[in-house]
């Protein structure tokens, strides 16, 4: 027996819409899922130090590829990890990282996991965001309060 059906990856985009947990949370929910857990990187109004007042993310033209490769790698290495037991239901993940101008309090990347239990879904999770965070490449430009501008690698 394969271990096709112990995931489902729901989405892994970038996105030049908003994003929000809810909307993460309400597409990997399920009546068999004992735990969900979301994660929700917000852009904060300062970096070192200083003050910023709103930031725009930009994605090299492989980003979209390479966000889908890390899920499936993800998925792959858990998947390899054991058995699949085929009363457990799947763990479902939805993740999505925004690209645009952003302004404080705005989601830049949001990710859910649900699982049948919530150590799973925690590992999942965390690993998710470790993940994208290095790997996808995306940059970020930040604009601070004194009129000055920075770009700060966020991936790859």
């Amino acid at each position: 027996m394969g271990t096709e059906s112990a995931f489902e990856v729901v989405s892994a985009v970038l996105s030049a819409e908003p994003i929000s947990v809810d909307q993460a949370i309400a597409a990997v929910e399920s009546d068999t899922a004992g735990a969900v857990v979301s994660f929700s990187g917000v852009v904060r109004n300062h970096d070192a130090g200083k003050p910023v007042d709103q930031l725009s993310y930009s994605a090299h033209p492989t980003a979209h590829q390479v966000m889908a490769d890390v899920v499936a790698r993800l998925v792959a290495e858990q998947q390899a990890m054991g058995p699949e037991d085929s009363e457990t239901p799947p763990v479902r993940i939805w993740a999505a990282h925004r690209i645009g101008m952003l302004e404080i309090g705005d989601p830049a990347l949001v990710c859910a996991v649900s699982a049948a239990h919530r150590g799973q879904a925690f590992a999942v999770c965390s690993e998710l965001v470790d993940r994208i965070k290095e790997q996808v490449p995306i940059w970020k430009e930040q604009f601070f309060s004194d009129g000055t501008v920075e770009w700060v690698g966020a991936g790859g």
